[in-house]
């Protein structure tokens, strides 16, 4: 009896780690999923940190010169100059 219980015990073992290794909490399935999500994340982030470096761009433009602050006057409020013609073209 002693002799087949080591290998049935053993067996039972490697049953039990292999289990978690593909359905575990740490399984290889979940271990990519895990993986895509941090790409996405990280892709995200990437954006982010793209989209913040225009807008603090834009902000240094607008604290340090009046350039930027006319030029979206013009555009986004349609200002115009005393000595200015305002000319639009529709196409």
């Amino acid at each position: 009896m002693g002799n087949r219980f080591v290998p049935l015990a053993l067996t039972a073992l490697l049953v039990i780690i292999h289990a978690q290794l593909w359905f575990g909490r740490g399984s290889i399935p979940n271990v990519a999923h895990l993986h895509d999500q941090l790409d996405e994340q990280n892709k995200k982030n990437q954006e982010a940190l793209l989209a913040n470096n225009r807008l603090s761009a834009e902000v240094r433009d607008l604290k340090e010169g009046l350039e930027m602050v006319e030029e979206r006057a013009r555009m986004e409020l349609g200002m115009v100059k005393s000595n200015e013609i305002f000319v639009q073209i529709s196409k």
